[in-house]
């Protein structure tokens, strides 16, 4: 089962609610007023899919996997104590493709040092104890080795 995209058209008629926020052929991103109004009609027990209709969306374009998340994000929006702004604004976790600043540069080699001096601590404990282990799992096998030869 592949992805729901968007036509050409779906796009345009989308662009025009006023709703919508930003649309792409895989995504849309809803205004902050149309996830409040939506949350407020969704706790009063109407359906997702009679909500969208009357805010002037066809549940068909969106489809169900999208509605479904859509309504997973507006019940973790709630239990953000009602903040529906975007919060990926800040950082997307992709590494920027723009020429870094000289500070940019040194901020990102700061942070991957730390990166680095933290995972060599957990290699070094790991070694360690697959070390205890093992010489554990040695002294066990002489121990039960002797006991047969008695």
């Amino acid at each position: 089962m592949g992805k729901n995209y968007f036509t050409d058209e779906q796009i345009i008629e989308l662009e025009h609610n006023p709703y919508v926020k930003k649309v792409s052929k895989k995504a849309i991103t809803y205004t902050d007023e149309f996830k409040i109004v939506f949350s407020e009609k969704y706790k009063d027990g109407e359906p997702p899919s009679n909500i969208l209709r009357e805010m002037g969306f066809d549940p068909h374009v969106l489809g169900r996997r999208r509605i479904n998340k859509f309504v997973e994000n507006v019940l973790k929006y709630e239990s953000r104590g009602g903040d529906y702004r975007d919060l990926r604004q800040g950082s997307s976790g992709r590494l920027t493709t723009r020429d870094l600043t000289s500070e940019e540069q040194i901020n990102r080699l700061k942070h991957q040092i730390k990166y680095l001096k933290q995972e060599n601590e957990f290699l070094k404990k790991i070694s360690f104890l697959d070390k205890m282990a093992q010489e554990k799992y040695l002294r066990n096998q002489k121990k039960n080795s002797k006991s047969f030869e008695k």
